[in-house]
């Protein structure tokens, strides 16, 4: 009897922590169900709408995001450059490329927490397609590190992991399944601070 209740205790217990461990894999992937890769970048396209998977939505619920819907845009991060290495806050990188037709559309920088990383004291956390010079085929080309650069430069500080956030708002591309077919900008790595 004492063995047949401690069978089922042992049962329970592994099946609710592995079950818990794969909830929150799932909640912390940057990929999976629902998701659409370009590249180093990763969207969620159904977040915001009512076709959303059940992760989705549990994470849109944790983090406490605003999720843009398909009528306002798309929201692409980015954790690994061209290279395969992660993205770290100790580094220089530049992204270059075309960006999608948007009417707007910010580039910056997160911790882990989500937070938004803080740029130089006289710099702000983030750039946006109004500020920035474009190349001659209209494509970017922008310096993101600690370090200032000529041209366009995002200031970065801190060490520790970074996910760049490319949002687009009121793009076409966020309307249907075109995400898939989009060209975004190459994150490549320039060198890092010893």
């Amino acid at each position: 009897m004492l063995k047949s209740a401690f069978l089922i205790l042992l049962v329970l217990s592994i099946s609710i922590v592995a079950g818990s461990a794969s909830v929150w894999y799932a909640l912390k992937a940057n990929e999976g169900m629902g998701a659409v890769v370009v590249g180093q970048w990763t969207a969620f396209p159904n977040v915001g709408t009512t076709e959303a998977d059940p992760y989705s939505r549990a994470r849109v619920a944790r983090e406490g995001l605003l999720a843009l819907g398909r009528a306002e845009g798309l929201s692409f991060s980015a954790t690994r450059d061209t290279g395969g290495d992660p993205l770290r806050r100790e580094c220089t990188y530049l992204i270059e490329g075309p960006v999608p037709p948007a009417r707007f559309w910010t580039l910056y920088v997160t911790d882990q927490s989500g937070s938004v990383v803080k740029g130089s004291e006289h710099r702000p956390a983030s750039l946006h397609s109004y500020q920035l010079i474009r190349l001659s085929d209209n494509s970017i080309a922008i310096s993101v590190g600690a370090h200032p650069a000529p041209g366009n430069w995002l200031a970065l500080s801190g060490k520790g992991p970074a996910t760049f956030m490319l949002n687009l708002f009121d793009t076409p591309i966020a309307s249907g399944t075109g995400a898939a077919d989009v060209v975004l900008p190459q994150i490549a790595k320039v060198g890092c601070d010893v």
